[in-house]
């Protein structure tokens, strides 16, 4: 019997904690070292050390050209001062082209910070709340002027009908004393500073670096005012202890709003799927989502296999589920949105899951015969193969199921392989027509083998022990699965 239990925090820092049940073979990986060390890394506690609350003051930089929903891209500089609330001062450069090369416009935003309190909804993160004081605006070009004069209302801007818009010029978008609002045109938002996570990465031969995460943007322009984040976006890099080699920190740094930074191309590389790629940190995602993530592709056979590890905390140490999926692709043609970027269509044809949470155990079993595996046969650990039920109703899985994807591939300042997979849709649904394809990323994926082997089959009503499964899922197909599961998980912590 679940035994109700409550563990509420003494302090404003502090958020319900209970007991995680973590198998005894967990910490078994069944692919090649190179996969297996880098895994491993990732839950090292001696490696990551998170700040709460977060220690804001300093100077934060992009580390690459950003790539937002629409597409949008950008480059971020924010400086932070404590006196004794958190005064910022942010410059958010945008650009005509996805290497940041093209300088089109840039704001100057200027506000205000209050830290309010340890997230209850995302583990580990800070909510706060931010004020605007101003928001001005500068024009690098003649392209950018055209586009803006056609969204933006010159009255107001205080100009006049025979008055244009000239680059270079410093206007005025926003002012709380004056009551004037021009940013609804540009569909700004800094909502983004209303979730922080602070972390400090130690590495074995160099200075420790400390990387800021602020929230996630909505894919829909038009909810992006008002979302209230629970994912992150890609961190920001300290100027004092960042990550080397980081020559795009250096040029967002000396940057200002009237001299953008021009960065350098970037390292892409034709497509070729083939290997393994797993996941450089531990992933958060929009729903209380903490997991980390390893692709097997063999472009041959046009075949893929992966694995979601799902885990209740920031640091991906204690496991809930995993999610395992395969089926094929096809290559479709290059993105005429984002250079480099490649449009793929994935089929999803075959879905396993493994549970390491008794609660969502019991809820599987009780399911109706048929309808998500084995009814009465989940057990903690034990693989469920969903395929010849196709799928898990219960969950939300739905196979076959077909996805509309956006990859891209860069070699990062080490020269290792990057792979960029699309984000994915903010409200939990899944790309399943052309017009709802991604239009920017994940966190990236690293390679730790060029080679794969071909994905092992099982027959339609396997079931078998694992401790951690070699795989990796698309998360689109499972956004259901996972919203229940956040339900579920706040379910048990608070009963």
């Amino acid at each position: 019997m679940l035994q109700r239990r409550r563990d509420f925090g003494t302090n404003l820092w502090e958020v319900p904690t209970g007991h995680f049940p973590v198998p005894a073979n967990s910490s078994r990986l069944l692919w090649e070292p190179q996969c297996q060390t880098h895994l491993r890394h990732l839950q090292d506690r001696a490696r990551v050390a998170a700040t709460i609350p977060p220690r804001l003051d300093g100077h934060w930089v992009s580390s690459r050209c950003e790539v937002r929903p629409g597409p949008e891209f950008l480059t971020r500089s924010y400086t932070f001062y404590s006196n004794p609330t958190w005064l910022f001062k942010a410059l958010q450069h945008y650009y005509s082209d996805s290497d940041c090369q093209v300088p089109a416009y840039s704001l100057l935003i200027q506000g205000k910070l209050r830290l309010r309190q340890a997230s209850w909804i995302t583990r580990g993160a800070t909510e706060a709340e931010h004020t605007l004081l101003k928001v001005a605006l500068v024009i690098h070009s003649q392209q950018s002027v055209h586009h803006l004069a056609v969204h933006l209302p010159l009255y107001c801007l205080g100009l006049g009908p025979e008055v244009h818009l000239v680059s270079h010029r410093l206007y005025e978008l926003f002012s709380a004393k004056a009551e004037k609002d021009c940013l609804g045109a540009l569909h700004f938002s800094m909502m983004e500073l209303e979730l922080l996570r602070m972390e400090t990465q130690i590495h074995p031969h160099g200075r420790p670096s400390k990387e800021l995460f602020l929230g996630d943007v909505h894919t829909d322009w038009n909810q992006r005012a008002h979302y209230r984040p629970t994912g992150y976006q890609e961190p920001l890099q300290n100027t004092m202890h960042h990550i080397h080699p980081c020559p795009v920190c250096a040029l967002v740094y000396r940057s200002s709003e009237q001299h953008p930074p021009i960065l350098p191309p970037s390292w892409s590389i034709p497509m070729n799927l083939d290997g393994r790629w797993v996941s450089q940190r531990c992933e958060a995602r929009p729903a209380v989502l903490f997991l980390t993530r390893l692709f097997i592709f063999s472009e041959e056979q046009r075949s893929w296999e992966g694995t979601y590890h799902h885990y209740s905390d920031p640091m991906c140490r204690h496991q809930t589920f995993t999610l395992v999926a395969s089926g094929h692709y096809a290559h479709m043609e290059p993105s005429d949105k984002i250079k480099g970027a490649t449009e793929l269509v994935f089929k999803v044809t075959h879905a396993k899951v493994t549970v390491f949470e008794q609660t969502l155990v019991q809820v599987l079993n009780s399911s109706a015969q048929g309808s998500c595996g084995l009814a009465g046969g989940w057990e903690l650990g034990m693989e469920q193969n969903i395929t010849w039920t196709a799928g898990c109703s219960v969950l939300g899985i739905l196979l076959p199921h077909k996805e509309y994807e956006l990859f891209k591939m860069e070699k990062d300042q080490k020269g290792r392989p990057l792979l960029f997979i699309g984000e994915r849709p903010s409200d939990g649904s899944s790309p399943d027509r052309p017009v709802k394809r991604p239009t920017s990323f994940q966190t990236p994926m690293v390679q730790c083998s060029a080679k794969a082997p071909v994905p092992q089959r099982y027959s339609p009503r396997s079931k078998r022990t694992r401790g951690v499964s070699s795989a990796s899922a698309q998360y689109s197909v499972f956004a259901v699965l996972l919203m229940s599961l956040l339900n579920l998980w706040f379910w048990y912590m608070l009963v």
